[in-house]
């Protein structure tokens, strides 16, 4: 081997030694939709929902340096039918949004289920409970349901970070990687 080949190994060498990896940036899961849950008040058809493991450290870090964090969730309703011939009721997104207030060290969650309220909390936890939530979203109203007719609803999750203002992108080198999609998760149910 050559002099510089043995330099480099011995330089790789020492990289790994000196700055291993934690166990749990190999366990690192992708997030998934879980707790899905369709329901009805007294006159609208409801859905709930959970995403597990939406955040990362680096999505984190990206957050308390000014980049905001977009979970957008996409349903689809469909009256099913046993001819392939699917009849979509309603297509609609809701997004919630997580960003971080410097000057009073508040994360600020915006809800656009709830009409673009905002909640500020300095919890951290709490905030990505707020993002990763959705509790009652009304997805149609009964009144446009037939009775004992089969359904199903379509779901799935964007996480993407959201708009830097013009000329941050230089600044901050926040990587794609935190921008994920789940899988199409389905629920059929009778109403």
């Amino acid at each position: 081997m050559k002099l510089l080949d043995i330099r480099l190994l011995f330089f790789c060498g020492f990289l790994l030694l000196t700055h291993p990896c934690p166990p749990s940036a190999f366990a690192e899961e992708t997030p998934e939709i879980k707790d899905i849950i369709v329901t009805t008040s007294d006159i609208d058809l409801l859905l709930f929902a959970t995403v597990k493991n939406g955040f990362t450290q680096e999505m984190i870090d990206g957050v308390k340096s000014g980049v905001p964090v977009v979970f957008t969730y996409k349903m689809e309703l469909v009256k099913t039918s046993s001819r392939w011939l699917d009849t979509t009721l309603v297509e609609s997104s809701v997004t919630h949004t997580l960003s971080f207030d410097e000057a009073s060290k508040n994360y600020r969650v915006t809800l656009s289920d709830l009409g673009g309220k905002v909640v500020t909390t300095s919890d951290l936890d709490k905030a990505k409970q707020l993002m990763a939530e959705l509790n009652g979203v009304k997805v149609i109203a009964l009144a446009q349901l037939v009775p004992d007719a089969p359904y199903a609803i379509h779901f799935k999750v964007t996480l993407k970070k959201g708009a830097l203002p013009l000329g941050m992108q230089r600044f901050l080198p926040i990587t794609a990687l935190w921008d994920f999609e789940t899988d199409w998760r389905t629920i059929e149910f009778r109403y």
